[in-house]
């Protein structure tokens, strides 16, 4: 949502704010599906028009997009929260333009422009120059393809520039993971300004210094109609493969890969306590990669991604589903000398019949990988269990589930890579994290060659079986 600020009859700004709407139509609730192979199938497609005018609100353009929704009350909750955001941000905005006068505060605009160009440029000159190359995958379409999907990328850096080129990618594919130019150039955005430049200001002096290819009909540069949904887990591991490129170069500045996804999980139907009709999206965090500095983060989003944990009071409350687990995944975290962060998994037991369950998930195939030596993380999965039967595997984009009464959904988030020879990690930092169920006594013999023995006073170090362990396998 976007609003021009006026200053003695000049325009001199806009505001924007962007908002999550978790049902805007579409085949399935929530409006992304697993079975989608064209967008007219996501939902309503809302062209550029008014909200307001003249400050009041256009109710037919309200009404349309209120008409088009399974839960009209929250959408238009969230939509009057949008235009308040936007009247209160022209108000301020309106103010400080008065203050210094509109002119300066166009210089000092423009300048704030050239200066993020100018460090962004700095910050690439930094590593050597040389084009480094490096691919990942996604590990299907959906449901309308089984095949992993390539992302490739060759960065070249070049006289304090960096061009970015998708070349070899794969082409745009039958299901909801297509994303259109714009979801690369922001990706590539945040990638530079993570690495090379955190603290300078986000604006569109940045891409002064960048230069992306990505070919047309590619999956990162998509022709209509496909269909677009999913297009986060795509920027995702456009993510991965360029910090794996710059890691070639710079790896004391670059994570291990994360979990890489946003794992959701939609469940939707009718509400007996209420009568009314509900969609319930929940985004389950994952692990990130560990660095040179020290261990990943676990249950953590990353990336592209700006959703947070939702509280299980306030989601028992409100829907009738019952959390039964919501726990860190031992072992999910990739070693290393520093470990990764670990995925979560989060158990829902159905309270009702007739529900609906989507799961759009990725990296259940392909393992986060480890840097300098760092093993891969565990991959995450979906499961379920339905009229009492043992826990089935699901694939990793799946929709029009039926779920009854007692019936069980298990999410398992991805863990991440480790960073560094697991055996360079001290053998006090694996103890703590097995006495912390971070790691299994197990998993802290065969990964870090750490032996853990049970004694009077709790789990301890086996000093001598460790040293002998470590010396053995290092040899």
């Amino acid at each position: 949502m976007v609003s021009p600020v006026f200053v003695e009859n000049r325009l001199v700004a806009f505001v924007a704010n962007i908002a999550h709407h978790s049902d805007i139509g579409g085949m399935v609730p929530g409006s992304v599906s697993a079975n989608s192979d064209n967008i007219y199938q996501e939902g309503s497609r809302i062209p550029l028009g008014r909200i307001c005018r003249a400050g009041e609100l256009v109710q037919e353009m309200y009404d349309f997009m209120i008409l088009n929704t399974r839960t009209p009350v929250e959408r238009g909750g969230d939509l009057h929260a949008q235009i308040a955001s936007n009247i209160a941000g022209a108000k301020r905005l309106g103010e400080v333009v008065q203050k210094y006068g509109a002119d300066y505060f166009a210089e000092c605009t423009d300048a704030l422009l050239d200066y993020a160009e100018q460090l962004m440029r700095a910050g690439i000159r930094t590593p050597p120059e040389g084009t480094y190359t490096f691919e990942d995958y996604l590990d299907d379409a959906g449901a309308n393809s089984s095949e992993p999907i390539a992302i490739r990328a060759a960065i070249t850096i070049e006289d304090g520039t960096a061009k970015v080129d998708f070349t070899g990618t794969s082409p745009q594919v039958p299901g909801p993971l297509n994303m259109t130019y714009s979801g690369p150039l922001t990706t590539v955005f945040y990638c530079f300004k993570a690495v090379a430049g955190q603290s300078i200001l986000a604006n569109h002096g940045i891409y002064r210094a960048l230069q992306v290819t990505a070919p047309e009909g590619s999956i990162v540069n998509c022709r209509s109609p496909v269909p677009v949904g999913q297009r986060i887990d795509t920027a995702q591991r456009v993510v991965d493969v360029i910090l794996g490129a710059l890691a070639q170069v710079a790896p004391e500045r670059v994570l291990a890969a994360c979990n890489s996804v946003v794992t959701s999980a939609i469940f939707s139907g009718t509400n007996p306590k209420t009568g009314g009709y509900f969609v319930y999206l929940e985004t389950i965090a994952g692990g990130s990669g560990a660095h040179s500095r020290g261990d990943g983060l676990s249950g953590v989003q990353v990336h592209m991604t700006n959703t947070s944990n939702l509280p299980v009071e306030a989601l028992e409350r409100e829907y009738p589903v019952l959390v039964e687990r919501y726990q860190p995944r031992t072992d999910s975290g990739g070693a290393g000398r520093f470990r990764g962060g670990l995925g979560i998994r989060r158990d829902f037991r159905i309270l009702t019949d007739g529900m609906s369950y989507t799961g759009l998930g990725d990296r259940h195939k392909f393992s986060p990988w480890g840097l300098e030596g760092g093993r891969n993380g565990s991959p995450g999965s979906f499961w379920a269990s339905l009229g009492g039967a043992e826990l089935e595997r699901l694939g990793s984009k799946i929709s029009g589930v039926t779920l009854n009464r007692e019936d069980l959904v298990s999410v398992c988030s991805p863990g991440s890579g480790g960073y560094g020879n697991p055996y360079g990690r001290p053998a006090e930092a694996v103890l703590k994290d097995v006495r912390e169920g971070k790691v299994s006594a197990q998993a802290a013999e065969a990964e870090y060659g750490v032996v853990i023995v049970s004694s009077s006073t709790g789990l301890l170090v086996d000093e001598q079986a460790t040293a002998e362990r470590r010396e053995r396998v290092q040899v």
